[in-house]
């Protein structure tokens, strides 16, 4: 039975009301929404009854355009297209959660299994291309929501726009946490040999019981290391991305991080320290409760020395790497740690010379 109150932040969910194989613990109505659900005792034990697997539901989004520009100082990209909004992988500390709050969705288990997808995501990426306004600059997929999240599988959406960067010669960069992005090795591989391709996959942990908490549908370790591999073999720079770092949880792994990043073919690394934006931070306090109930107090306590006492501090130029003695410490040992297994921090620039229009009626245009 499910109560009606103004809205507020949840409690985790009681544990048969848990979905089982999804990360956050609760799914509270979203910062916009006046009321929320929760779910009540009604006298007759509907508490004790576990509630069926949660399934995910797919909604077309009717989106006119695909690129994002991006104008923030501390990010890499200018450009950006995200095939999906939310992400079945269902990393807790996912930055990406309260977009979801935009459409009247919550950013726990919603965010997890309500995924909008854009179908028409190739054919609105061509005619960004073929106008003469247009400026040929890297396309970065992965910088919200993951590219290679399980509904890639059944709708391929990802590689329909590599497919089309490919037949402009656009170049793109990918970061992901699913070994999924193999199955696009061909159109990567291809790319790459012209310098149009750069994939960064992320490896926050090598402890598989963790990480299946943690993010539990994204590819495991083992397979995420695998794909570095791939990948490198395959000729497609690749880095590894050890991120996010969460003080006191996952940071005493960053030097076996990037060592095995390394020994798979990894050539560039990056991190950046957890972000906890608005609806995040409650969702990860409850996953802490939960899942690391003794160390809850000290990883909280850590986080927030790295901003100033505060568990998030959106300024540029100090998000994504914190302040303080803790962020410190983990920027002088990710340093060290590159310089010992040999890798850059810096990604050679993608070409943006071979961009070319296919000539009106050519053969590439039937593909969109």
């Amino acid at each position: 039975m499910n109560a009606i109150t103004p809205a507020r932040q949840s409690e985790a969910l009681p544990e048969p009301f848990r979905a089982h194989g999804r990360g956050a613990k609760s799914n509270a109505s979203g910062r916009f929404e006046r009321t929320t659900a929760e779910p009540a005792d009604d006298g007759w034990g509907s508490m004790e009854t576990p509630q069926g697997k949660l399934r995910t539901t797919l909604i077309r989004d009717a989106a006119r355009t695909i690129i994002t520009r991006n104008d923030s100082p501390d990010i890499s990209f200018d450009q950006s297209a995200n095939p999906y909004r939310g992400c079945e992988h269902g990393c807790i500390y996912c930055f990406a959660r309260p977009t979801h709050a935009y459409w009247g969705y919550s950013a726990g288990l919603d965010f997890e299994s309500v995924i909008f997808y854009k179908p028409r995501a190739a054919d609105l990426l061509a005619k960004a291309f073929v106008k003469p306004s247009y400026n040929p600059q890297v396309l970065a997929l992965g910088t919200n929501t993951d590219p290679y999240q399980p509904v890639e599988r059944q709708l391929s959406i990802t590689r329909s726009i590599l497919e089309t960067c490919a037949a402009f010669s656009n170049p793109v960069s990918i970061v992901t946490k699913s070994a999924g992005v193999l199955r696009d090795l061909d159109i990567l591989s291809d790319m790459a040999a012209r310098g149009l391709a750069h994939v960064a996959i992320s490896v926050t942990t090598l402890d598989s019981k963790l990480a299946r908490t943690m993010e539990p549908r994204a590819s495991t370790p083992a397979r995420r290391l695998k794909a570095i591999e791939a990948l490198s073999q395959a000729g497609v720079p690749v880095s590894i991305f050890t991120s996010p770092m969460i003080p006191g949880l996952n940071d005493h792994e960053l030097e076996k991080l990037l060592e095995a990043g390394a020994k798979a073919g990894a050539s560039h690394a990056s991190y950046v320290l957890i972000r906890l934006p608005l609806e995040v931070e409650p969702l990860f306090r409850q996953w802490l409760a939960i899942e690391r109930p003794l160390a809850a107090k000290k990883i909280m306590g850590l986080i927030e020395s790295t901003h100033n006492g505060k568990p998030y501090d959106s300024a540029f130029h100090t998000r994504m790497k914190g302040e303080g003695p803790v962020a410190e410490l983990i920027r002088a040992r990710f340093a060290r740690a590159c310089k010992a297994y040999g890798l850059s921090r810096r990604v050679e620039p993608l070409r943006t010379d071979l961009f070319t229009r296919p000539k009106e009626g050519a053969e590439q245009l039937s593909l969109f």
